[in-house]
This record gives C-alpha cells, structure tokens and sequence, in this order.
C-alpha cells in the first residue's frame, strides 16, 4: 500500500468528483489516526431487531456526507464495499475504474482529504470509526474465528429466520386486530392486497426456512452422523413434525385471500392465522436453540481441516440456491449490519471465487435496480434494525 501513493495527483475534488486526494493511509497509519476513537476499538452488542422504517425523504440524502469509492465494477471487493456502504449514513458517489487504469489492487475510498485503500477489513474500520452507527464488524469477527464457518452460516441463518418469523408474527397480529380490514395505506393497497403482500412474504420465508432445513439434513449432519451415529435423529424428526403445519399456514393464507375482507369468517380465519404462526414462531427458536446448544458445537469436534470446511461451505450453497439468488437481499434483511457483513465474509471463503463475487454483484445490482424504481433501497431496508 505504501506505493500507492506515488500513482496519486493533488487534484480538487470539487473539480473532478472522481480525483484522489494525496493522503493515503495504510492499515498502520489508519490504526494510529484513529487510536484516540472509542468506536474504533470497541465492540458494540447486537440491538435487538425491529421493523423496516419508512424510506428517507430525497432532501435528507443531499444533506448527507458523501464517501467517494473506486473500483473495478465486476470486482468482488467493489461490491462488497459497495455493500457495506449502504448501511452507512453517507451519501455514495461511486467512480467505476479498472485496478489497470489505477494501479491499485483493492478499492479506494475517499472522504474529505482521507483516501484509504487495503484490504475489506481496513476499509471497514475505518468507515465504523467515521460513521459509528451502524457497526460493521464486532465481537462476531472474534468469536467466527474459534467456530466453524459451516457453522456460523447456520446460525446467522437462524438469526435471519427468526426475525422474518417475527415480523410476520406481528404483522399478522395487527391484520387479526382489525378483522382484515384496510388502514387505507396506499402502499398496502386494499385489505386483499394487503394480505396477498402478506401471503408473498411468508412464500418467502418458508422458501429459505425450507433449504435451510434441506442444507442442515444433507450438509451439517451428516458431517456429524459419521463420527457418532444417531445423534440427530430427533432435530431431523423434528423438521418433518413442523413441515405440515408451514405448509398448513400457507393454504390459510390462501383461503383468507378468497374471503370478505371485514366478514366474521375473515376476521376468524386471521386470528387462528396468527395464533398458528406464533406456534410456528415458538416451535422454530425452541428448535434453534437446541441446534446451537446441543448438536452444533459438536462440529468442533468433528476437526475439519479449513478446506474441508470450505467445501462444506460451497455444498450449502448448492443446497440453497434461492436463498443465495433472487431471496439474498430478502434474507438479509433479517440480518444487523455487521451479521450480514459476517455473512458475506463466510462466503468469501468458498474455494469458488466466481460465485462470491457473483453473490456481492448480485445484491449491489438488485439494489440499485430499486432505487431507480424509486422504491425503498437496501440502506433503508437492512438499517431498520433499532426496536420493536
């Protein structure tokens, strides 16, 4: 990094929304720079989940500082910070460049007069310690360093379920409350549409609650089975025993779907509606806890070297191919900021770096695919994490 300097010129960023300014700091520099800030070296606990929030007004985004970054548009890396920006409360300008024409290996970012380059980890330290709210990397980095990847990609699978589970829970509560009437909200559209938007999001969540169930039967356990036999006989029993009733929900939806909105049978049918889901709610984080309690911790001792770990990996995206597709961004929204940027790091580790970079590509373009659709864009979906 200390040669990159000399490919730099003194230009006015005024002038040229693209040019680097001459101060570059390698990881050391930056480490020292920013040493006297507590949001640099602290590790924050994980806030506690909540709705999405209503999408910002356009006004507040001008009003925002802007981080400039560079890079390859077809770089993994790039995208990754192209992700990672998105949380932050920063208004991006983005400067597509090939690593050739700039002679730098990883992106750049820009802001005021502090040009950084190096590695993801370098450039996200130094954005937590400009813009601490959200953290992007915690005690999570720690604790996945003793843990099996294949592991930690399950239960941040989990923490996703759970709060997709959640929020349907709630939602559900509120249609059941008002007997499937409308609020009027025009971006729910009628109470049908309502519940139709409702019917779409729980497809969602059974689609990833299924492959998930799918990658731990044919992924996780078996790894397991082979050193001790028998041992997760009962959490496959208790995937099958749960099957009915998430497929029970979804044809409740349906029938809810046909029925007089505001009828004694629709406002009926909502209640039993809610009160199933909060059993399947309960049902799953019962289930969850078991897993990580009990039979996860075990893959430890299973001493899987790193590259078989990477395979197991690699296999549970081939398991889940919807989840890590057209239902990535769906699923990631049940993540807080530094779980989601854990999430991608895992993936990194795929021997595959076609399909990482694939991945990141995919959720940088989905995202700016909504913002010029004007609806909400994925800062203001994955952010809305304070409380409930």
């Amino acid at each position: 990094m200390g040669n990159c300097s000399k490919t730099l010129k003194k230009t006015n960023p005024d002038q040229n929304p693209y040019s680097f300014n001459p101060n570059i700091l390698n990881s050391d520099q930056l480490h020292r720079k920013t040493a006297q800030s507590d949001t640099f070296n602290t590790l924050l606990p994980s806030p506690p989940p909540t709705l999405l929030p209503s999408p910002a007004p356009a006004t507040a985004t001008s009003q925002l500082p802007v981080v400039r970054l560079y890079g390859s548009p077809t770089s993994p890396a790039t995208c990754y910070i192209r992700f990672a920006l998105l949380y932050k409360p920063v208004s991006l300008v983005y400067g597509p460049s090939e690593t050739s024409g700039l002679g730098f290996e990883t992106p750049v970012i820009q802001y005021g007069s502090d040009v950084i380059s190096g590695s993801s980890e370098t450039i996200l330290r130094y954005l937590d310690s400009k813009f601490p709210k959200p953290m992007l990397l915690s005690n999570w980095s720690v604790y996945n360093e003793t843990m099996p990847v294949v592991v930690s990609a399950t239960v941040l699978q989990h923490k996703s379920l759970l709060w997709h589970l959640e929020r349907m829970v709630r939602w559900g509560e509120d249609l059941a409350a008002r007997g499937g009437k409308s609020k009027g909200d025009p971006v729910m559209g009628s109470a049908r549409m309502e519940v139709k938007k409702y019917g779409k999001s729980y497809s969602q969540v059974l689609e990833v609650m299924l492959e998930h169930a799918q990658m731990e039967e044919k992924i996780v356990f078996p790894v397991l089975e082979r050193e001790d036999r028998g041992l997760t006989k009962s959490v496959n029993e208790e995937h099958a025993r749960d099957l009915p009733l998430m497929n029970g929900i979804k044809e409740d939806i349906k029938t809810i779907i046909v029925l007089d909105s505001g009828s004694s049978s629709c406002a009926d049918a909502l209640f039993s509606l809610a009160a199933r889901l909060k059993s399947l709610q309960e049902k799953c984080k019962q289930h969850f806890e078991e897993e990580e309690r009990g039979i996860l911790p075990l893959m430890e001792a299973a001493e899987l070297t790193q590259s078989q770990q990477e395979r197991l990996l690699e296999q549970c995206l081939d398991v889940m191919p919807s989840t890590h597709s057209h239902l990535l961004k769906f699923f990631m929204e049940g993540l807080l900021p530094h779980e989601a940027m854990l999430y991608l790091d895992l993936i990194t580790r795929c021997t595959d770096k076609e399909r990482s970079g694939s991945i990141y590509r995919f959720l940088v373009e989905e995202h700016d695919g909504k913002r010029n659709a004007g609806k909400p864009t994925m800062a203001l979906l994955l952010k809305g994490k304070a409380s409930f």
